[in-house]
């Protein structure tokens, strides 16, 4: 986590059940499986790469796939809810945003949803709120031609009764998504969500194909004085993977990721059998948003290139 920038520092607090389907019969709703001639992972670009840029206003939420293309020559993004909370019933929006993707040979692949609720709330009444207030992003992410949406698992209590809760609230919501054909995916987001023991088990005992995980490159404090190692934990998550989160914060002058060993952690993405899309999300504060990106971008090629050699 970058501290004072990152996510969640600029969420605001908010305040049934779907019914059960075949979840098991789902059809794949993303492939992540190699196929021969292809790279061995593509590449995605994650809004809050532009955090900065879209809350001063300087740029809009339908410029961002546009952005993505032309100036990156990305073909996916993933979006931020906080960018169009209020469109996601928006029909007439959601068709804007689909027509500068189509115009654009742009894939809508998530969106990254926050400020709905808890999902493991232990009142009952505020979890099935946080549950049915994910509904519209479902709804709006299957508009889109998304594969998923990105939740949270923060929750209170022991980490038992935590696990318990965060996977009833999961469970029902992903009951509702299956019935759109979309993912749910859960993040390593602050709290035991950045434990990946807990997160990933917390996955398994959903037991739904379509509920899995996101593994985030950076966000592994659990708390202002416990760290998990990030390895350990994308390691842990990545059975559960339906993307991953390429998180960057610096750069040194070899092109590296000051933080992170970008090859250590692909390896392990990699050795997974994971070959979807590797979101890139700058969120440091040098350079600019721009020049984070096209860093982070070379960096994955880079790294790429190296494991496609063995």
């Amino acid at each position: 986590m970058s501290g004072s920038l990152d996510r969640r520092s600029f969420l605001r607090t908010t305040a049934a059940a779907g019914a059960a389907v075949g979840l098991s019969s789902l059809p794949q709703v993303a492939s992540f499986a190699a196929e021969k001639g292809k790279p061995l992972f593509k590449i995605s670009l994650a809004e809050w790469s532009f955090h900065r840029a879209l809350f001063d206003g300087k740029m809009d939420n339908l410029d961002f796939p546009v952005v993505a293309k032309r100036d990156f020559g990305i073909d996916c993004v993933e979006y931020v809810n906080q960018f169009f909370e209020d469109k996601a019933k928006d029909t007439s929006y959601l068709k804007e945003l689909k027509k500068r993707c189509d115009d654009n040979g742009v894939k809508s692949g998530l969106i990254m949803c926050d400020s709905e609720g808890d999902l493991g709330d232990p009142k009952d009444a505020k979890r099935t709120q946080a549950v049915e207030n994910h509904y519209k992003w479902v709804e709006a992410a299957k508009f889109l031609g998304c594969h998923s949406i990105r939740v949270n698992a923060r929750s209170e209590g022991s980490a038992e009764e935590q696990h318990k809760l965060a996977a009833d609230g999961l469970r029902r919501l992903s009951e509702f998504g299956g019935q759109h054909g979309m993912n749910v995916i859960v993040e390593n987001h602050g709290g035991l969500s950045s434990n990946g023991k807990w997160l990933s088990g917390v996955i398994k005992d959903v037991g739904l194909k379509n509920c899995g995980t996101l593994p985030d490159f950076g966000n592994f404090r659990i708390n202002d004085h416990e760290e998990y190692d990030r390895y350990e934990g994308v390691k842990e998550m990545m059975p559960y993977a339906k993307g991953v989160s390429a998180k960057s914060h610096g750069f040194d002058k070899q092109g590296n990721e000051t933080g992170i060993d970008y090859l250590k952690m692909m390896k392990i993405v990699l050795d997974a059998g994971y070959h979807g899309y590797v979101g890139i999300e700058w969120e440091g504060e040098k350079p600019g948003e721009t020049e984070g990106v096209k860093l982070t971008l070379k960096l994955l090629n880079r790294v790429r290139d190296q494991l496609a050699k063995g």
